[in-house]
């Protein structure tokens, strides 16, 4: 009897969670606890109310009144929604490779050490992504003005037509100018802190090996960068199609060009705080959010399957 209650003891002196792993515990979910609030708070809860009202719909009699899915099949076959769908799809076939170019030659260009004043270069690439979106689209609408803008005002001295960077023909073009000024430097500190990662003994060694510096960059630096442009294009895609501060700003100098539903995301703003249609506009952003989910997801599955392969 005695052995039977020692060895029980035993068994739960074992079993039996130690105080400082206790401690330890707690103070791990008292530190995650804030963000899980806010995160619960300002994200969950709110996604959960739009996914909510999406499934209602605002009458003139009878009030709100529960729809299910009309809503949605209605979406899809809005052509003002589809337009501004395909063409934030043109501006990020459009903007965002040329993007990535960029990004990608100032990370070697600054890796490979030949350049002087690396750290004042660096800065200066960086410099446009802390200037806010809406400062850097009122300048680049300034510059891009047709009567008072400085490339109207040379054209004029040269006797030459002003280029008309705001007309439609133009526009997406200088909205992907704008996004690219203000974000080749931030991706370019992705790519360039990646590169830092990689060990110089395979530099050493490819040297050795009589490797040059183009034949090092693409053999060794590139492969290297393939999760960190994997990272910026994701990034790019999220982006890309939430594009809204700088279409809806440039709005006020080009309103025949730029109208409510240019992108998606200004349509659903339209939507929302214009014509007051707060359900339809969360039916609208949930498609939209759905889209770039499944971009995303494809661009991911096909980086997995080369990487693999």
């Amino acid at each position: 009897m005695a052995t039977t209650t020692a060895a029980t003891t035993t068994a739960s002196a074992r079993t039996k969670t130690p105080p400082r792993r206790r401690r330890h515990g707690t103070a791990g979910a008292l530190f995650i606890a804030p963000f899980m609030v806010l995160f619960l708070l300002l994200f969950l809860a709110p996604l959960g109310y739009a996914a909510y009202l999406s499934l209602f719909q605002e009458k003139l009699i009878g009030g709100s009144s529960f729809v299910g899915l009309d809503n949605y099949v209605t979406a899809l076959k809005d052509p003002l929604l589809i337009e501004g769908i395909g063409r934030v799809a043109l501006f990020f076939a459009i903007q965002v490779p040329v993007m990535l170019f960029l990004a990608l030659v100032f990370a070697l260009a600054l890796d490979s050490g030949m350049l002087r004043l690396s750290r004042v270069i660096r800065l200066g690439i960086f410099v446009p992504y802390a200037v806010p979106s809406v400062i850097a689209t009122l300048m680049w609408g300034y510059l891009y003005g047709p009567d008072f803008g400085p490339f109207a005002q040379i054209s004029h001295d040269l006797g030459l037509p002003a280029p008309d960077f705001l007309s439609d023909g133009w526009m997406l073009g200088s909205l992907a100018n704008i996004v690219t000024w203000e974000f080749v430097g931030y991706n370019m500190i992705i790519l360039y802190a990646a590169l830092r990662t990689v060990p110089a003994e395979l530099y050493e060694a490819a040297a050795m090996d009589g490797a040059g510096a183009w034949r090092i960059a693409w053999s060794i630096k590139l492969p290297a960068l393939r999760p960190a442009l994997t990272l910026t294009l994701l990034f790019s895609v999220i982006g890309s199609f939430q594009l809204f501060n700088e279409p809806n700003l440039l709005t006020k100098v080009a309103p025949d060009v730029i109208d409510s539903s240019y992108t998606a995301n200004i349509y659903a703003y339209s939507v929302a705080f214009i014509s007051q249609q707060t359900n339809y506009a969360a039916t609208v952003s949930f498609i939209l959010g759905l889209v770039i989910v499944i971009v995303s997801y494809a661009f991911l599955l096909t980086a997995n399957r080369r990487r693999n392969s």
